[in-house]
């Protein structure tokens, strides 16, 4: 049933159009702008629709075989996926752009995938990415935008890990909100996939088992952040939970989203295979079904007729769906990009800025008196760049996240251009022995090494082989194309794509933590002839490099950093910016230190032991921990204040006060992480609450204010959660386990 609007409101309505003709989409934002109330208009505008058209706002407007062969054979989201477009009443529709390393749609800026963006540690950056992001989308017909990923990495061998920001709640929640923030300055953003989507090759078919508390505590901590800042949309994953699949899952749908957070907004499915039961999904909480005319499709109007599924139930999901594209057409009115922001100079400038910060330097040790790092260009005559990875465009994974810039700045591209007055020479054959010949002639090394789509990302269409029920999910396919596109589906594996397509057989979760062979032969074959070597190490998470850091004196992660990112890596090398990045992960030094992960599992349970947690539990070192991360300057850390009275227990937060100095020569960024020290049984012994960046240069101090969250120090009791209630140890540390952080004793 609808919910009638008052009488009067009604009436002014009716007066406002100042006609008999229907309400338009356009006539309701006028409305909104006056003063009406937005609910009422709503539930008018919904009205106006005619069964057909509300049942038109749940899923795509394109038929599903011809969307389908639009993805295999041309590339996928060169345009908006619409879904609940009227043309009758100028409603707009769900216009679905994806993400997150930039726009996928046209030819966007390729930013650092947000992995190496939360190495950055700096939000208001990732605010500034969301606000180029989000222009971008608008001015290629977007209004939406489903890019904010903050799936927490339990494994470092999910194949998409790149996608998010760190293995840490805090981090994610923080980097998400920030992301969100800046896009929806322009059109509505979606967070994803909800929820406990960590593994890739077994995401169609895994049932995820956790316990309530751990499942409030840590997988959903960063949701709530997100969905709390006030996110239009989520999006549900493909993976079951505790034995119901997320797109139809009322515990996570209503009970937790709509009741416990109070979310507003609407959800969305992933893509195809994001539902098993299109009635039930509706009465679940589920409101649109993306990105085609599919099982809803086939299944809604019998449902509705034969009782299983309630008009009331549709009109609920229609009303949310109106109710964000009403909101946010007034709210971002005065967002008009012109397409000349795409790949505009600024935000090509931006994703520089972005990828060199960053960059985690792990290590940088002295070769005669000086550290190697940074370069001294002024001395440089002859720099050899080399491995197969030094001049290949190489921004990520080539699934739904794939962004086509009009150009990649390469290493040895970057690298060239900032030594203009070198000889800067290529090897990239992939050939230890040729490499080691160019090493020998040359000052200094740079040897790029690490993964590309091949080795981590999406998992595309393979999955059908090993999951062949999810060809039950597709329509009938009753017309020849509409065979022959099946057909390309049920073949896919022997298939190649074009470049510009989904990269058919590419991606999945690796199948090592280590490089390859190949890549720790060309280490070993340069550093023998040339001591001064750095490894610039491309990749979305962690790397055990037991059998070769002790051999070179300089490693950089550089990550898939974006179209800018070989410019971006001559900035870092030659000390242009500072090495600023920080780890948002830990990198352990031995796979035994890593919790259970069977890329092909059908059930597999989550537990809180994973990451600096799981080794704080082991007692083992980390090889890097979480937040590591060295500078070209040093710095010292005083004055360490936590007054009671700023203990805000409305907000769950803590003020920290604290003053950096740089006691280096040159201008550094810091970056002051806050932890909490607990001991509670069954719970990690060591907490991120928050950080800041602190921008100095040489001798300068600067007192800075961090609002930490004790949420991660919560517990998930009966139904809701409650403090520790005791005493805690507020710490600021330059990263996890810091023996020089200070500390105050703190209850909560």
């Amino acid at each position: 049933m609808l919910t009638a609007v008052p009488a009067q409101i009604a009436t002014d309505i009716h007066k406002d159009l100042s006609a008999t003709s229907p309400l338009t989409f356009q006539h309701a934002v006028q409305l909104v702008k006056k003063g009406q109330p937005l609910s009422h208009v709503v539930q008018a505008l919904l009205s106006e629709l005619t069964k057909i058209e509300r049942l038109s706002l749940l899923d795509g407007d394109e038929t599903f075989y011809k969307g389908l062969r639009k993805i295999l054979c041309d590339r996928y989201n060169r345009e908006p996926f619409v879904h609940g477009a009227v043309a009758r009443l100028n409603i707009p529709g769900i216009r679905f752009s994806d993400g997150p390393r930039g726009v996928v749609m046209g030819s966007s800026t390729a930013f650092p995938v947000p992995m190496a963006r939360g190495a950055t540690w700096d939000l208001s950056l990732e605010r500034r990415i969301g606000d180029a992001i989000g222009m971008e989308a608008k001015a290629q017909g977007a209004n939406y935008f489903a890019g904010v990923c903050i799936n927490l990495p339990r494994h470092p061998a999910w194949g998409r890990i790149q996608e998010t920001y760190g293995e840490d709640p805090i981090i994610l929640g923080e980097f998400g909100l920030a992301l969100t923030q800046g896009v929806q300055r322009h059109i509505m953003a979606c967070v994803k996939h909800f929820a406990l989507n960590s593994m890739e090759n077994a995401r169609f078919r895994v049932d995820v088992k956790v316990e309530e508390d751990v499942l409030h505590e840590v997988y959903l901590a960063h949701f709530r952040r997100v969905i709390e800042g006030g996110v239009a949309s989520v999006m549900s994953s493909y993976n079951s939970v505790n034995g119901e699949w997320a797109g139809q899952n009322r515990m996570l749908l209503t009970e937790i989203l709509r009741k416990q957070y109070k979310f507003d907004g609407f959800t969305l499915s992933d893509f195809i295979f994001g539902l098993r039961d299109a009635a039930l999904s509706v009465k679940h909480g589920l409101d649109i079904e993306a990105p085609f005319i599919q099982q809803r499709g086939q299944y809604l109007t019998q449902a509705l007729d034969s009782g299983e599924l309630e008009w009331s139930d549709v009109n609920i999901a229609c009303s949310r769906i109106l109710t964000k594209q009403l909101e946010f057409a007034v709210s971002t009115e005065a967002s008009q990009p012109d397409p000349s922001v795409v790949f505009c100079a600024q935000h090509r400038a931006l994703a520089r800025e972005a990828a060199a910060r960053s960059m985690v330097l792990l290590k940088n040790e002295c070769i005669g008196s000086k550290q190697i790092l940074p370069l001294r260009d002024g001395v440089l005559s002859r720099v050899a760049v080399v491995g197969r990875l030094a001049n290949t465009p190489n921004t990520g994974d080539r699934g739904s996240s794939q962004v086509f810039p009009p150009s990649v700045v390469t290493p040895f591209e970057g690298i060239q251009a900032a030594l203009p007055n070198a000889t800067v020479v290529l090897e990239d054959s992939d050939s230890a022995e040729a490499a080691r010949k160019v090493a020998s002639q040359a000052d200094v090394v740079i040897c790029v090494v690490g993964y590309d789509a091949t080795d981590e990302g999406e998992y595309v269409v393979p999955s059908l082989q090993h999951d062949p029920c999810l060809l039950d999910l597709f329509p009938p396919a009753s017309t020849q194309s509409e065979k022959e596109t099946l057909g390309i589906i049920q073949g896919s594996a022997s298939n190649d794509r074009a470049e510009s397509g989904l990269k058919v057989g590419a991606g999945g979760d690796r199948n090592s933590l280590r490089l390859r062979a190949r890549d720790v032969e060309l280490i070993n074959a340069v550093t023998a002839a040339n001591p001064n070597t750095v490894v610039s190490l491309i990749t979305a998470g962690a790397v055990i490099m037991e059998e070769w850091k002790s051999k070179v004196p300089a490693i950089l992660i550089s990550w898939y950093s974006g179209c800018e990112g070989g410019h971006a890596l001559a900035d870092v090398l030659l000390g242009r910016i500072d090495a600023s990045g920080r780890l948002p992960f830990s990198i352990p030094q031995d796979e035994s230190h890593l919790p259970f992960f069977d890329a092909t599992a059908e059930e597999i349970k989550y537990d809180r032991w994973f990451g600096q947690n799981l080794l704080d539990k082991m007692g083992v070192e980390a090889a890097f921990p979480m937040g590591f991360g060295l500078s070209y300057t040093s710095f010292s850390v005083a004055g360490l204040r936590l007054d009671a009275s700023e203990v805000n227990t409305d907000q769950d937060i803590i003020t920290v006060h604290v003053n950096i100095t740089n006691i280096g020569v040159r201008y550094g960024r810091h970056i002051a992480q806050v932890y909490g020290l607990v001991r509670l049984p069954d719970f990690p012994s060591r907490v991120l609450l928050g950080f800041a960046t602190a921008d100095l240069n040489a001798g300068e101090t600067q007192h800075i204010v961090v609002n930490a969250s004790i949420r991660p120090l919560q517990r998930w009791i009966n139904g809701k959660f409650e403090r520790p209630g005791k005493k805690i140890i507020i710490e600021v540390a330059s990263y996890a386990g810091d023996p020089h952080a200070l500390g105050r004793t703190c209850l909560l």
